[in-house]
């Protein structure tokens, strides 16, 4: 898909993408491109829903959780020297 600015500037977005991922986006600008990220409507729903299962998790759960890979990772690491 692509798409042209206007004379001001403005960029059309088609319907189909508006409906699918709303009106609001942050611009992220790279050295090469541009990226075009969705704002949620409702941020703190996208938090909650992107949480899943940790949302009512404590924080010493998700800090062993954290631990624990990372222990997994090192033990990975060095057993494969």
């Amino acid at each position: 898909m692509s798409a042209e600015t206007d004379a001001q500037g403005r960029l059309y977005i088609p319907k189909e993408v508006r409906e699918k991922y709303g009106q609001k986006y942050h611009i992220v600008m790279y050295e090469d491109r541009i990226e075009l990220i969705p704002v949620a409507d409702d941020p703190l729903a996208a938090v909650r829903e992107a949480a899943g299962e940790l949302r009512d998790a404590s924080t010493e759960a998700i800090q062993e959780d954290i631990e624990e890979a990372a222990r997994d990772k090192a033990e990975g690491v060095s057993g494969d020297r």
